[in-house]
């Protein structure tokens, strides 16, 4: 086989790549500029999409759409960089499944900040410690994360987009398996993991960690305790893993918000959610059929609510605030006509952010 040819004609594309990227980057240097002089975002969500969209339909094979996905996503960090240097929070320590969330969605050119709670994360925005956080909101297996909903009534804070990340847990110890007594984990992965846990460590105690990575920090010193955590964490703190998959679900999927001062770009041509906090209010008491009330401006114009969900407002008993996302942006004329309906009738309708709906 005469391979030369061939790998002169690949080393002479890589050439060309290599110079295509730079100048990829020296005019992304360019926008960054601009966008500094206009107090602009770095990050623009509905940018991003577009992009990969548009690489997507250009794609003609054999490269996957995934791996081609992947390398501009890499493309986007470097330029990003270039543009300003980028801090991103995440909850727990290092190779949480958090941290992978956020990697997925920045790239490895930015910089990262892990934080002990959620309440962190939104504190660390607040602050400017931080640009961005990424913020674990809902699980497929084990439904919302009520902390991170609660910390959005109070916060000012936007929803800048959204990261869907499958979860896949890791049983990560030094003990053999018959030795394990105590696992420890995040709330969320423990509960993902319970009828595993009951059939495999049916004795041992289950304790809660701020993280599935921190979970894998305490488990390493202590004989006969495990972590429930990814195989990234295992990997990183140099702890075996004991057991794989162990999720009781197999499309175990964490949804994740990428939360930041100020929302990102306009409306996607249809392709966008919005998240709402609404309150009832006095309404609810007041008058029967109230929650019907609050629905019916987005029926009566067609628009699609993905998602509602009641936490208690812990002002009073038994008084809600509701969060709703909805398809559409908050500039499409019929989510305003919507959401102007509402505010008649609700006395508080709070914008958390609109987003492309893919994640």
């Amino acid at each position: 086989m005469d391979l030369e040819p061939i790998r002169a004609q690949i080393d002479g594309l890589d050439k060309q790549i290599v110079e295509l990227l730079n100048r990829r980057l020296e005019l992304a240097a360019e926008i960054g500029k601009l966008k500094r002089s206009k107090g602009a975002p770095v990050y623009v969500a509905e940018r991003e999409d577009a992009v990969f969209r548009r690489i997507a339909a250009l794609n003609r094979g054999p490269i996957k759409e995934e791996a081609l996905r992947a390398i501009y996503r890499e493309v986007m960090s470097a330029a990003i960089a270039l543009e300003k240097p980028l801090v991103v929070a995440y909850l727990g320590p290092e190779a949480s499944n958090a941290h992978a969330a956020a990697m997925r969605k920045f790239g490895a050119s930015v910089g990262y900040q892990g934080v002990a709670t959620v309440a962190d994360l939104f504190t660390t925005v607040e602050k400017g410690e931080a640009d961005y956080a990424v913020v674990p909101v809902e699980n497929s297996t084990e439904g919302s994360v009520r902390e991170a909903l609660d910390c959005f009534v109070a916060s000012d804070l936007k929803i800048v987009t959204q990261v869907h990340l499958e979860i896949s847990h890791a049983l990560i110890s030094r003990s053999p398996l018959e030795r394990i007594t105590k696992v420890y984990s995040k709330d969320q992965a423990l509960a993902q993991c319970r009828a595993w846990l009951q059939r495999h460590v049916p004795g041992a105690a289950l304790v809660e960690a701020s993280s599935t990575s921190r979970a894998v920090q305490i488990a390493a010193g202590e004989a006969g305790a495990a972590a429930i955590a990814g195989e990234l964490a295992a990997e990183h703190y140099g702890v075996p893993v004991v057991a794989r998959q162990i999720q009781d679900k197999a499309d175990n999927t964490t949804r994740f918000f990428v939360i930041g001062r100020q929302s990102s770009g306009s409306a996607g041509a249809g392709r966008d959610t919005t998240s709402l906090l609404v309150s009832l209010g006095d309404e609810a008491a007041a008058h029967s059929g109230s929650l019907l009330g609050m629905l019916r401006p987005f029926a009566d114009r067609g628009i699609n609510l993905s998602k509602i969900e009641s936490r208690p407002s812990k002002q009073r008993p038994w008084d809600y605030y509701f969060f709703l996302d909805v398809a559409g942006h908050w500039e499409d004329a019929n989510v305003a006509a919507a959401v102007a309906d509402l505010r008649k009738f609700c006395p508080l309708v709070k914008w958390l952010g609109s987003y492309p709906s893919a994640g």
